[in-house]
């Protein structure tokens, strides 16, 4: 029996034997890439060790402390602060300019300062370090739950639903309204945070759409000729009817990272969003992921994440 999810099929990419191919040229040039960063940082360790070794047999008998870690890395504090499972790194920028943020005791509010990572940041107030782990999580996530980490009404949230699938700090990527459902991200990964949310990048999304009433024709092509919403022109790159029997059921895909786009276009038009269930995020589907169950990104979507392109 024909599902109705079988026309969706439509917004998904089928790869020509050229693409596949030259995905398996960009896996390898990866994998060396790794392999030699690896190697470097293997032979740094050793010279580093040796540096301290000898800066010990010369230095005179006292004791001698340092702020810097053995490396003197440094990063952009709103950086260290996504690292450590707060927010994005766009969200971390503000709280920096907020004045919610402290650096060994002092607060700092330009996001771009350089902290090490053996600083003492705090954010309200709360000792916050940077991840030496990061985790990639999907949601299929049900009607009726915010996407936020805490509600101060009691309500439930997404957070709730991955409380148990690890112990790190991870936060949602984007928002869906608490009924729409589908595919959402989690990670403590700022800097995967901030590309996929960032509006300029614009990444694809396909929703399956239930309507009031069936979609006219005439109004199929003025969504498909662009709608001007309140905040400017709105526009959809693929639609189609996902049931051909049942002109109330669309599937509609999207790049717009505006907020409740997809309801004020039909809205525009005259009609009301019954269901809304996002069915691609980012490449990225709900396939054998029940509503209201989680699982991990397996290595190869979180580097197809990492290298893709808006």
């Amino acid at each position: 029996m024909k599902r109705k999810t079988d026309n969706f099929n439509k917004f998904f990419n089928r790869k020509r034997t050229s693409a596949v191919k030259e995905e398996i040229r960009q896996e390898k040039k990866l994998v060396k890439k790794e392999r030699r960063e690896a190697v470097d940082r293997h032979f740094e360790e050793k010279r580093n060790k040796r540096a301290v070794a000898a800066s010990a047999d010369s230095a005179p008998l006292k004791e001698h402390k340092s702020d810097e870690p053995a490396s003197g890395t440094t990063l952009p504090l709103n950086k260290y602060v996504a690292h450590a499972g707060v927010s994005s790194r766009r969200a971390a920028a503000g709280l920096v300019k907020e004045g919610k943020v402290t650096v060994n005791g002092s607060v700092v509010t330009d996001p771009g300062t350089k902290v090490l990572y053996t600083d003492t940041v705090k954010v309200n107030g709360k000792k916050v370090t940077v991840s030496s782990h990061f985790v990639y999580i999907l949601l299929n996530k049900p009607k009726d739950f915010l996407t936020t980490t805490t509600d101060p009404q009691g309500r439930k949230t997404v957070q709730q639903l991955i409380s148990k699938a690890t112990e790190e700090r991870v936060y949602p990527i984007g928002r869906l309204d608490r009924n729409t459902s589908g595919v959402l991200l989690f990670t403590n990964d700022g800097d995967l945070a901030q590309k996929l949310s960032h509006p300029k990048n614009e990444m694809k999304k396909v929703y399956h759409v239930g309507l009031d009433k069936p979609l006219t024709k005439q109004h199929f092509e003025k969504i498909m000729a662009g709608i001007e919403l309140e905040d400017g022109p709105a526009r959809v790159d693929e639609m189609a009817y996902a049931d051909p029997k049942d002109k109330t059921q669309i599937g509609l895909e999207i790049h717009s990272g505006k907020n409740r786009i997809v309801r004020r276009i039909f809205a525009a038009l005259g009609y009301d969003v019954k269901t809304l269930d996002r069915v691609m995020y980012a490449g990225l589907t709900k396939k054998n992921v029940q509503r209201g169950n989680w699982r991990f990104l397996t290595e190869k979507e979180i580097r197809a994440l990492k290298y893709l392109k808006s």
